[in-house]
């Protein structure tokens, strides 16, 4: 495949899936404009680095891994100081008590180092197969389900087991 054909094939790649994409940043920042830039940026870098994928049909991994790490290196670089919209917090904050629970699932999984929350989002949000988060994040498969364990240990410890 050549480099035109590889990159035609990323731009649709991205089209199609760029509610997925920015849920990923958003999942990360909770932010509308730092997921959009996260987003924007992952993709930039894809396309510059377009000669780096092999083959085609590792794209999904591929995009993913650069995303996740597009938006670890924005958390780092701003502290992990969380902005959150109005409609944000207004669709967070409880109207029932039984959505105090997603809300405190949601704190918990925010509190969760990087690593840990990466595999939580990637598992239960995104839907991934182990096998493909462990390409996403470049660890074995047997890395990714110890800390797929121990990440879901810390939640239920800090939001209770009868949450999980």
């Amino acid at each position: 495949m050549t480099k035109e054909e590889k990159f035609a094939f990323v731009e649709q790649f991205v089209m199609d899936y760029r509610h997925v994409h920015y849920r990923i940043a958003y999942s990360y920042v909770k932010n509308e404009q730092n997921a959009l830039d996260i987003v924007q940026e992952a993709t930039l870098k894809a396309l510059r680095s377009i000669q780096k994928l092999d083959e085609i049909q590792y794209l999904k991994t591929w995009f993913y891994r650069i995303l996740v790490n597009t938006a670890l290196d924005f958390l780092r670089k701003h502290q992990r100081v969380t902005v959150m919209e109005d409609d944000t917090l207004h669709f967070l904050l409880p109207s029932e008590e039984n959505e105090v629970t997603n809300f405190d699932l949601l704190e918990a999984i925010d509190r969760l180092s990087p690593i840990h929350r990466t595999v939580i989002v990637l598992r239960f949000l995104e839907d991934l197969k182990l096998e493909e988060i462990a390409a996403v994040t470049d660890t074995n498969v047997n890395t990714v389900k110890t800390r797929l364990y121990a990440a879901l240990k810390k939640l239920r410890l800090d939001i209770g087991e009868e949450y999980l």
